[in-house]
């Protein structure tokens, strides 16, 4: 460990004891937001930049405004190694210090967490990752994963892939299209979409699972690819997968332009395989870069003070940095609304709960929190736990990701139907599932 990283670790562990040390004041005094992160391990290139942009937000409504409501916040992370064992152990260390909420950052850890929320009445936020059904708030009261499940995004990556070839969603039919991912919680969650639209719309699917011991090694995928030459390409890879895929895409020849992923590739992964990449595109539903209020104040009052363990300046603004900027926000907003709904300052789970069906963050709240032009409006309801938002695809252009599309929306007509019966079957298999314990919120 670095010094820095050894001087910041011995900091924060300072901060966080005093606070433990009264307990009932604490409880009074401040709001407990966990966060598990992973700086460590295979996944540590995608886990760190979101780490740290979780982490320089909050840091800074401590710094800046004193918290949130006059009550600060206290920040603790707990390292997963995005390994589901430890993620839950991260769990059940900071169950009883009643956190306000959860931000899992593993489809694999958040799925056997749905159904302790409701028990241990903390709200679980997946946001843009995890059960894609749990969107259903009817269903699943205590999850949350706006602002687009993964199956909004396979579909959106489809409609773009048919703007592509020049026309409506019916220029799919008969193209084949490579679906390349990391074999675990995540990278299976769409694969019953692909099963079902590949049947209604015609296409043809090729699946090329990647283990997680194996992301460095792909040689055999994309042999593969070649050998089936898939007229389009769509990557669902976290960590040293994306990178890798990367590389070898470019390394086997395919074309780039064709090569289009979910929103969890950085700009270390297109990177890596120099000019070669270029063309390379993801979704996204924020920008990138750091030109914006909010941004300015945390170099202001978090890395230039000292308080953030980015590697250098320029690591703000990037793309997962910026998501993690977003993931804080989310949780910030929702505590706010919290407080403005109960009139308490020192909020629990269950009213962060209530605060997140009543997001409402339209453009003019983002432009107090010094956000304009960052990212769409979010709001969220009872009914509706993720909005289903939609995305725009931008390329790699050899620097930095720009947007090369309009914003495109999902799939609708194809995936509600589908949520509801995969919300319906999982309450069935877990039976008893329980109801929700009250009305939705009107405001």
């Amino acid at each position: 460990m670095s010094l820095k990283n050894w001087l910041y670790a011995l900091s924060a562990a300072a901060s966080l004891t005093l606070p433990a040390v009264h307990g009932a004041q604490a409880q009074e005094e401040s709001i407990y937001v966990p966060l598990f992160t992973y700086r460590t391990g295979p996944f540590a290139g995608s886990g760190t930049p979101i780490a740290n942009g979780m982490h320089d937000y909050l840091t800074l409504l401590n710094e800046r405004d004193g918290g949130i409501g006059g009550v600060k916040l206290i920040v603790e992370e707990c390292e997963t190694g995005y390994d589901t064992k430890k993620g839950l152990e991260c769990y059940e260390s900071v169950k009883p210090k009643k956190p306000v909420i959860v931000n899992p950052w593993s489809t694999g850890i958040t799925l056997p967490l749905i159904p302790k929320a409701a028990v241990d009445k903390i709200p679980v936020l997946s946001m843009a990752y995890g059960l894609s059904a749990s969107a259903k708030g009817d269903t699943f009261p205590w999850i949350f994963n706006p602002p687009a499940t993964y199956w909004d995004g396979f579909t959106q990556i489809l409609q773009y892939i048919a703007t592509q070839e020049g026309g409506g969603i019916d220029k799919l039919k008969g193209k084949k299209i490579g679906y390349i991912y990391l074999d675990a919680s995540f990278g299976r969650e769409p694969l019953p979409l692909i099963e079902q639209l590949s049947k209604e719309l015609g296409f043809e699917a090729k699946l090329y699972p990647v283990a997680a011991a194996d992301m460095q090694n792909q040689s055999s995928q994309w042999l593969s690819v070649r050998r089936d030459k898939p007229d389009y390409m769509i990557l669902y890879g976290w960590g040293a997968l994306n990178a890798t895929a990367v590389k070898e895409a470019v390394k086997t020849n395919y074309p780039m332009e064709k090569f289009i992923s979910i929103w969890w590739p950085s700009e270390d992964d297109a990177k890596g395989a120099g000019d070669g990449a270029k063309g390379f595109k993801t979704l996204n539903w924020h920008a990138v870069g750091a030109d914006f209020p909010l941004l300015a104040d945390i170099q202001k009052h978090v890395v230039d003070a000292g308080k953030s363990q980015v590697s250098g300046k320029d690591k703000v603004g990037q793309v997962l940095y910026n998501r993690g900027i977003y993931n804080s926000m989310l949780i910030a907003e929702a505590i706010r609304k919290a407080q403005e709904i109960t009139g308490k300052k020192a909020v629990t789970g269950e009213d962060v709960r209530r605060g997140l069906e009543g997001l409402n963050i339209d453009e003019a709240r983002l432009k107090e929190i010094g956000l304009e032009g960052f990212t769409g409006a979010v709001k969220l309801s009872c009914a509706d736990h993720n909005g289903h938002f939609s995305t725009f695809v931008q390329s790699w252009n050899g620097t930095t990701y720009e947007k090369v599309s309009d914003y495109i929306a999902p799939m609708s007509d194809k995936v509600g139907p589908l949520l509801d019966a995969d919300a319906k079957a999982y309450a069935e298999k877990n039976a008893p599932w329980p109801a929700r314990a009250e009305a939705c919120d009107a405001s």
